[in-house]
């Protein structure tokens, strides 16, 4: 069944802000990722490399709450309003493909829907009412 999700941008503070909220909800980080273990981790700055690329606390049953450091150095602004997106987990690459081009229809692609190093299909837009969403699909092999 295809999932929807909260996912936060921060300021350089996910990591603190994800510690709070597993301090409110309970549970463990199914997912942990720092910038420095990226393909791209060696050209960053030592304090970006330390920044939270990519973190996951599931919520319940269906719901996980992901998150990741929106680092100025990859051009990203953060301001209220854009600091969250809806990420959509669907069941499988055609529904992602076709959830993808219709949700985008109108609006702006940031990043194409195509395959990512670690191991997922992923395209991100803002749709034509001005909403973000990413497509995520882990690559079953």
């Amino acid at each position: 069944m295809a999932t929807f999700n909260p996912y936060l941008n921060f300021l350089g503070n996910t990591e603190e802000a994800f510690n709070f909220y597993k301090s409110v909800f309970g549970g463990e980080f199914t997912f942990l990722q720092r910038f420095k273990d990226t393909p791209h981790g060696g050209q960053m700055s030592p304090e970006d490399q330390e920044k939270i690329m990519h973190v996951a606390l599931p919520l319940g049953r269906n719901t996980t709450l992901m998150g990741t450091d929106a680092l100025e150095a990859f051009g990203h602004t953060l301001t209220f309003g854009n600091n969250f997106s809806i990420a959509f987990t669907p069941d499988n690459l055609e529904d992602a493909h076709r959830f993808f081009n219709g949700i985008s229809e109108g609006g702006v692609v940031q990043m194409p829907l195509e395959k990512m190093f670690w191991g997922a299909w992923f395209g991100q837009c803002t749709d034509k009412f001005g909403l973000q969403w990413m497509v995520n699909l882990e690559i079953k092999e």
